[in-house]
């Protein structure tokens, strides 16, 4: 858990310096947090198996409840408000699925090519869910983890570039589907000052508040780019760029090595695991973690497109939070009954 705590305190001092209203709602959002861990890693994960008919049901009612009823902000309808809290389901419902995923898998224990193509119907209501938000981002993150998941266990990698071929035929047909501004976005990032003012706006100010913050940085609080504004989503998708300012080369550092160190935890409970349901589970825990911190700092530092992923743990919001202690608190009792069934049998 320590590097959880560390990425949690950054991401709540950030928070604290941005605005204090940030500070005060992310507090609860991690007290409610907190109460799901407990609870939820003294459960037998084993036992939830049986669940993953209803689990994938419930998903998908939730997601397409997001498409009837959810509150649109800045174009996008990906949040349902229930007294007074808004609830983002892509993000909540990736432990759940993720879960349920692991189910549908560890019952075809053989990969096979009807395995894989169960995996595709699995996923695809799940991606044009999302896709319809729209959320582009979340859609690829949930289709490159469970996807990747499967490469992990044992399926060949051909069979996903035969799978792969009908989408990368229609490719021009998916461009023309894209929003413009995402269009945009993958266009500056080829020539990111074609449009400094438009869709490069967002990645030049990134760049700025990490290049200003130099070795040690100008203080939490300090920081022009945050601070005054100039940088877009301070307090979400561009936390990372908020710390770098703020704390500079040393902060950045102390984020991607707790990430690495958690991610390491999480494989190491992988490689010691010898449940075939649980080891796809915490193979998709461990890739949600690595593909969204990964396109977090990557669209930070220019190195990717902007893609709207928050930073798990540090980023604002409640959804996003509960989501990865809720990854946590399984990967935990996974990691206890593993430890108690060794321990029978070794008595």
């Amino acid at each position: 858990l320590a590097p959880v705590v560390i990425l949690t305190f950054i991401g709540l001092a950030t928070l604290a310096s941005i605005n204090p209203l940030y500070f005060r709602n992310q507090i609860i959002s991690l007290i409610i947090s907190v109460v799901f861990f407990l609870i939820i890693s003294q459960i037998n994960i084993s036992s939830l198996k049986i669940l993953k008919n209803p689990l994938y049901i419930v998903s998908l009612v939730l997601l397409l409840i997001v498409l009837i009823i959810g509150i649109e902000s800045r174009g996008a309808v990906r949040w349902v408000e229930f007294l007074g809290i808004r609830i983002q389901f892509s993000e909540t419902l990736k432990p759940l699925l993720s879960l349920s995923f692991a189910a549908f898998i560890s019952d075809n224990k053989n990969p096979t090519f009807k395995t894989l193509l169960i995996a595709i119907v699995f996923l695809l209501p799940v991606i044009i869910m999302i896709y319809l938000q729209p959320d582009l981002g979340s859609a690829l993150i949930y289709t490159a983890v469970f996807f990747l998941a499967l490469i992990v266990i044992g399926f060949p990698i051909y069979w996903f570039g035969i799978t792969a071929l009908p989408a990368i035929l229609l490719s021009p047909l998916f461009w023309t589907m894209l929003h413009e501004y995402q269009r945009q976005r993958i266009l500056t990032f080829f020539q990111l000052n074609r449009d400094p003012l438009g869709a490069s706006y967002n990645s030049i100010q990134a760049l700025i508040a990490v290049g200003s913050g130099m070795f040690s940085g100008k203080g939490l609080g300090e920081g022009t780019q945050s601070i005054l504004r100039f940088l877009p989503e301070r307090h979400t998708d561009f936390i990372f760029a908020t710390i770098s300012e703020g704390m500079g080369f040393v902060g950045g550092l102390i984020i991607i090595l707790a990430f690495l160190f958690l991610l390491y935890r999480i494989y190491f409970i992988f490689i010691e695991n010898n449940s075939l349901f649980e080891k796809i589970f915490l193979i998709c825990c461990f890739f949600f973690f690595l593909i969204q911190f990964f396109l977090n700092v990557g669209m930070n530092i220019g190195l990717l497109p902007v893609v709207g992923v928050t930073m798990p743990f540090v980023s604002f919001g409640g959804s996003s939070l509960m989501s990865s202690f809720i990854f946590l608190a399984i990967a935990s009792s996974i990691s206890i009954s593993h430890k108690k069934r060794n321990v029978l049998e070794i008595r």
